[in-house]
């Protein structure tokens, strides 16, 4: 029985993120290269003997944010039903079927910089210097005036890790072994930087004051798990093996011996 996961993905390459400017609720399209990097991404790791296999998600978070959206369509996934949003631009053509629900949620939106939206963190320390504030800003402690503090920010995480926990790592964790939806409760997630580092360090229990040290690019794809198939020993999985089906093996073996 394998351990459920959540793969989180970081959207696509914009003009900001290529400039360092902090884009939370400013509404940006990806560049072209983005867009191209996100394709690859998912012909790489998304299909029946890759790392994400479509028929094993259970579910599908996605930021209201169209850059999210965004990648998400061009990602390898075909759903049957319509999303809940209007297509910000072609799909793939050559998707693979999936029959997980896709839902958006304010709880994986970028966090709220406030007064730093749209200025880059060496902005951010001459602003703070003019005003006679500490020019050593740190998102992780400080938060953002006019925005979030770190406060508000752990608890849309910790209510997003609660929902995926109760609604589908749980019940797949406690069903016996060898039962097929066992294997279906991977969660996919589709959001943006801040806030996916910020939930990986709540995912492992660890204040957001600790300042995670974990990084994710622009188009990046980071997994979480848990240790011995416990839920109550949540961590990050450094390295992802690609899925093998050893029943499909073993048909091809079959076939190529008649």
């Amino acid at each position: 029985m394998a351990t459920p996961r959540v793969f989180i993905i970081r959207h696509g390459e914009t003009e900001w993120s290529l400039d360092g400017r902090h884009t939370g609720s400013t509404d940006i399209p990806l560049t072209a290269n983005g867009e191209k990097r996100v394709k690859a991404t998912g012909k790489a790791l998304i299909g029946a003997d890759r790392l994400i296999v479509p028929k094993k998600l259970a579910h599908v978070y996605v930021s209201p944010r169209k850059r999210a959206q965004r990648t998400f369509e061009l990602l390898s996934l075909g759903f049957q039903g319509p999303l809940p949003w209007g297509h910000h631009g072609e799909c793939e053509s050559k998707a693979v079927p999936c029959d997980a629900k896709v839902e958006v949620t304010e709880d994986i939106r970028e966090w709220d910089y406030g007064d730093y939206e749209g200025i880059t963190s060496p902005q951010i320390r001459e602003k703070r210097k003019e005003q006679g504030l500490d020019p050593k800003w740190d998102i992780w402690t400080d938060g953002c005036p006019g925005g979030e503090s770190p406060a508000e920010v752990n608890e849309r995480c910790d209510r997003l890790i609660k929902d995926i926990r109760e609604r589908f790592h749980a019940p797949a964790l406690n069903r016996a072994k060898g039962d097929p939806d066992a294997d279906c409760a991977d969660v996919l997630i589709v959001a943006h930087g801040h806030i996916l580092r910020a939930f990986a360090q709540r995912w492992t229990g660890l204040s957001l004051h600790e300042g995670p040290s974990f990084l994710l690019e622009a188009g990046g794809v980071g997994t979480l798990s848990y240790e011995h198939h416990n839920i109550k020993e949540p961590a990050i999985l450094l390295g992802s093996a690609f899925h093998v089906n050893f029943e499909d093996d073993e048909k091809l073996e079959k076939l190529e011996k008649v």
